[in-house]
């Protein structure tokens, strides 16, 4: 169930993968206008497809939202440049799980946007205090960590900057909460809590399956059924995305110089194999057909 905002604003979500389909229509849903910006052409002329495949799924996870899916599409705009959000009250950055990418948004976004409008950075891993320090004003920078699936994971872990103003914080927490949106904020640090924590369980879950010590299926049944999880750490691995799960551990590595951060070769060689999860219809499980399978060991 979405929570109306007490006031519709204009948000822009640019880089609109899975991370941005889903928070693009959970703000639609919400009744805000949404700019969604995609730089990729052929991905952006695509969304109007995607959209509408995403929503069918968020209410099948989440239920309706008593918005027609006509009006709910209609409230996204799909500009052609980034320029388009020029006058957009927040800018989500939900681009690829990269550093330099993302330096190289803020620093084009210190052009665009207006003076007093917020930039919340989506990311798992990258630290938002660099981020901030290529913002025009980085007291309107702050972390906000998007979960997957979208619609239905309550909690959106919260990371100020060192320079994040008081005022940008309370906006921030209010702002979630006209979503229907826990705010939990935390420290920044590189992979903040959830991250640092469930990568190295999605990580060492991808060495037990290339040592052979248990197949993906078998690995995530015990935490379902023995911890009570709602899903298992290579299902949610692929429901990330693996490239993303491989760009994050490069990043904690690269950060906290600690090898228990270095990537599952085995995890590397499935993205360089192009299976990168539910998203390319294969990672450690096959989703080719209605019925999912599990995809062979190394």
């Amino acid at each position: 169930m979405q929570h109306e905002p007490s006031a519709s604003t204009h948000v822009a979500v640019i880089g609109i993968g899975e991370m941005g389909l889903g928070i693009a229509l959970l703000l639609a849903s919400s009744g805000h206008e949404v700019i969604a910006f995609e730089k990729d052409p052929v991905r952006r002329a695509a969304l109007p497809h995607e959209f509408k495949r995403q929503l069918r799924r968020q209410r099948m996870l989440a239920g309706e939202s008593g918005v027609p899916q006509a009006d709910l599409i209609g409230r996204i705009r799909v500009p052609d440049e980034v320029e388009a959000v020029r006058d957009a009250d927040w800018i989500i950055d939900c681009i690829v799980e990269n550093e330099d990418a993302k330096i190289a948004l803020a620093d084009a976004l210190s052009d665009i946007v207006r003076p007093d409008a917020v930039i919340a950075v989506n990311t798992s891993c990258v630290p938002i205090t660099r981020l901030a320090a290529r913002a025009t004003d980085p007291t309107r920078v702050i972390g906000m960590h998007f979960m997957n699936p979208v619609a239905s994971i309550d909690a959106v872990e919260v990371i100020p900057a060192v320079q994040t103003s008081v005022d940008t914080e309370e906006q921030a927490a209010a702002f979630l909460t006209s979503l229907g949106k826990n705010a939990l904020f935390v420290s920044d640090s590189p992979g903040f809590v959830s991250n640092r924590l469930s990568h190295l369980l999605m990580n060492e879950a991808a060495m037990l399956v290339s040592e052979g010590v248990a197949e993906p299926g078998r690995i995530d049944s015990i935490f379902r059924d023995g911890y009570g999880h709602r899903m298992g750490p290579l299902e949610t691995a692929d429901l990330i995305g693996l490239d993303t799960v491989v760009n994050s551990l490069d990043v904690l590595f690269a950060e906290f110089k600690d090898t228990k951060f270095r990537c599952s070769p085995y995890l590397r060689r499935l993205v360089d194999a192009g299976y990168l999860g539910r998203k390319s219809g294969r990672g450690f499980y096959d989703y080719s057909s209605k019925t999912t399978t599990k995809v062979a060991s190394a």
